[in-house]
């Protein structure tokens, strides 16, 4: 799903002056991304006669937690691609488009193609923003030179380019300050690469570096001391606080600031995957809608916005204060589904969301730590067993059995 283009409109938001009616749908959901085709699905199977409309403007929809496996060589990236058209609930109308504006005071949305969209209630799914250029150099130069990222479609199967033709040296791996989405992701790939390069007999030519901007490897402290026990097998070096802010391509060469201190040091490279900033889309960012950091304002148990109570969120865009992953979704659609209908009913929403969020944080070819953690981040395990050990099932679990559950039943609302 795209929401990082920013286009300006071509229509007033002001109802008071001439423009052509906004086009009216009961429930608007923006986004046809994970949290919106789930929510959307849900929806449609609890209403007997939905007037439900999605706006989405990309015709491909992609399962973004494989794209680990695609840079780890196990998966073809076309596997995790899916046309738009055939998830959209039967009965929900798809409005491809793009939201570009948030007049809630109205109950409107502004399109991209110039119309505009009415709605009685409103559902805010419309996914983060990659920030690319916020990283001096990087823009444009990501799968050239030893740079990757596993955060693109189209760039993930080039990191398996990129580990296939590394023979030693330097290895670099960053993530930056959160929130991001799947914040496991940049040292999931990695562990992989730790065994690729040992497998291929390049490993003891190789070092290793994870620079990340948090303060350690995990914040579940249960799932951290696995961790750590990982980073000491595999001679991983760590560097915390430490934030990509420049790369010099051509000279191959990143650049860090100490987020302590704010002293800066550069260090080549043979090879670096890269985690872009991420943040909230600009056309949310700027709307009533966001809090002081951008997401869009909702209450973490009802999903519910303080100010517009018939506006909800869920997913990357909205500001509950767990971690971004599209297992958080699965445990936030059906909680945002009940309160709405309840508001739609004149009722006080009950339902509450705990913050369950899940991590699946692949540790090497068939090896993996199910992270199921809550707002405190206590471990909130699905499976009768220590979760908090690496597992040769919960790697098969990631690699077959989530991506089924995903598009068979996620996306349908059944679950």
């Amino acid at each position: 799903m795209s929401t990082s283009s920013e286009v300006t409109p071509s229509a007033t938001t002001d109802p008071s002056r001439s423009a052509p009616p906004p086009r009216h749908h009961k429930i608007v959901v923006v986004g046809g991304g994970s949290g919106g085709i789930a929510t959307a699905a849900r929806l449609c199977r609890k209403l007997k006669e939905p007037d439900l409309a999605i706006v989405e403007p990309s015709e491909d929809h992609y399962y973004q937690p494989a794209w680990t496996l695609v840079g780890a060589g196990v998966l073809a990236r076309e596997k995790t691609r899916h046309g738009e058209r055939g998830l959209i609930p039967a009965k929900a109308t798809w409005i491809r488009d793009r939201v570009t504006e948030f007049t809630p005071e109205h109950n409107q949305v502004v399109l991209a193609g110039g119309g505009r969209l009415s709605y009685d209630y409103l559902i805010v799914a419309a996914g983060l923003q990659l920030n690319w250029d916020q990283v001096n150099g990087l823009a444009g130069n990501v799968g050239r030179n030893g740079i990757c990222s596993n955060y693109l479609y189209d760039q993930c199967d080039k990191t398996w380019d990129t580990l296939r033709a590394f023979t030693g040296g330097n290895a670099l791996f960053t993530m930056p300050p959160p929130p991001i989405k799947c914040a496991g992701a940049p040292q999931k790939i990695m562990y992989l690469a730790d065994d690729h390069f040992r497998k291929v007999g390049v490993r003891s030519a190789t070092q290793i570096h994870y620079y990340a901007g948090t303060p350690g490897i995990f914040s579940a402290k249960a799932f951290a001391a696995t961790l750590n026990e990982v980073i000491a097998r595999k001679q991983i070096k760590t560097h915390y606080k430490h934030n990509l802010i420049g790369i010099d391509a051509d000279a191959k060469q990143a650049t860090f600031k100490n987020l302590d201190n704010d002293e800066e040091t550069t260090v080549g490279y043979d090879m670096i995957h890269v985690t872009p900033p991420q943040g909230p889309p600009d056309f949310v960012k700027r709307s009533p809608l966001a809090n002081a950091d951008g997401w869009v304002n909702v209450d973490k148990h009802t999903l519910q916005h303080p100010d517009y109570p018939n506006v909800f969120s869920l997913g990357d865009v909205s500001s509950l204060p767990t971690s971004k992953t599209g297992s958080a979704v699965r445990g936030e659609a059906p909680v945002l589904v009940d309160n709405l209908l309840a508001t739609m009913k004149g009722q006080t929403p009950t339902a509450r969301y705990g913050g369950y969020t899940a991590c699946p944080l692949t540790t090497g070819y068939g090896k993996l730590v199910l992270a199921e953690f809550d707002y405190d981040l206590k471990p909130t395990p699905s499976f009768p067993f220590d979760t908090t050990k690496e597992r040769w099932s919960m790697y098969q679990l990631k690699r077959y059995g989530l991506p089924a559950f995903y598009w068979r039943v996620m996306m349908k609302g059944l679950a």
